[in-house]
């Protein structure tokens, strides 16, 4: 029972920010985070002081941008892997968006972020958080892009199709892992991507009518054919060194849902031109990204991809945020030079 005792934990926060009161958010925060847990969130805020940070940092800036913010999610699931007990959850922070957040441009409409946010549980407290918010989706909500336009299709990305990313039936390890055994197939296949298109078998593991929803700057595919073309083929040229750190990865299933994380993932050297528009670099550059997968009749029918752009961004020495703001400089509240 420990899995469902740990979704009822993240029962807790997931509430308390469904119905914020931001009066009593902190110590609501606290109650599910222990005392010195690790929480790391997406780049521009990175490694914060616990729940303390969490809220000082992220939440309180965010409700200050939209008074009336609920998540919403659609996935919570839980499984345990290399002794650790874990909790994702994927999703979308709504809100009426008044005021600026991180100096992005308020809309004053209703404004989505999409989120995926992996907990680490011990002794019936939050000790790690992981989390990656899509805050490039709000500066395309807010006319504000200052990034390459996306390949795939940019949307409000929905949640299963079966409607049952929610899992609160009982834990079934059988069946946890079998789901996880055919992701990382899929995922030993794509790391034969220097061998050529073949060498990978995707069409084994994933379903004709597969949906890749990758982030905000890539945007979503469908079908094998739709993500090699809107994703992996510009993605492997630019990166072909790219190293997937799938010893030190976290994966775990619940039912027919796997997330898997790995805080950073992935390593790569942006070696040749054309993805995202970036110039080349002989850095060596880290990439955060967490995921999930739905298996259906023995194969992945959905993927739900969020990855750091940011932090990728800052890693070359781009500053992503001072571009928006000399997009925006008319609507930002500092003087305008004349």
């Amino acid at each position: 029972m420990i899995h469902e005792q740990n979704k009822a934990l993240i029962g807790q926060f997931r509430a308390a920010l469904y119905d914020v009161n931001e009066a009593n958010l902190l110590s609501q925060l606290q109650s599910v985070f222990a005392p010195n847990s690790a929480v790391k969130l997406t780049f521009p805020f990175e490694d914060l002081d616990g729940a303390a940070g969490l809220y000082e940092q992220a939440y309180r800036p965010l409700i200050a941008a939209m008074p009336d913010v609920e998540r919403r999610d659609f996935i919570v699931m839980a499984g345990e892997s290399q002794g650790q007990n874990w909790v994702g959850c994927a999703g979308h922070y709504i809100g009426v968006w008044e005021r600026p957040f991180l100096d992005i441009p308020a809309t004053r409409h209703p404004a989505f972020m999409r989120y995926a946010e992996f907990f680490r549980v011990e002794e019936n407290k939050i000790v790690e958080m992981q989390a990656v918010w899509d805050i490039p989706q709000l500066m395309m909500q807010a006319n504000a892009w200052p990034m390459s336009p996306s390949l795939g299709i940019e949307w409000l990305v929905p949640g299963p199709a079966t409607q049952d990313g929610i899992i609160t039936k009982p834990h079934n390890p059988e069946k946890a892992a079998a789901s996880i055994k055919l992701v990382v197939d899929m995922l030993n296949g794509l790391a034969k991507s220097p061998q050529g298109v073949e060498a990978m078998q995707l069409e084994k593991y994933w379903h004709p009518k597969f949906l890749w929803y990758g982030p905000a700057a890539i945007g979503t595919t469908r079908r094998i054919s739709g993500f090699r073309n809107w994703h992996q083929i510009p993605f492997l040229k630019a990166m072909p060194d790219r190293g997937v750190f799938m010893d030190k990865g976290i994966t775990f299933g619940d039912d027919e849902y796997v997330g898997f994380t790995a805080w950073p993932g992935m390593r790569m050297k942006l070696s040749g031109a054309g993805w995202k528009g970036i110039a080349t670099s002989i850095t060596e550059m880290r990439m955060r990204s967490l995921d999930f997968w739905r298996c259906e009749n023995g194969l992945i029918r959905e993927n739900w991809v969020l990855i750091d752009l940011l932090h990728i961004y800052d890693q070359l020495g781009v500053d992503v945020f001072e571009r928006m703001r000399e997009l925006t400089i008319a609507r930002q509240p500092r003087p305008f030079q004349k």
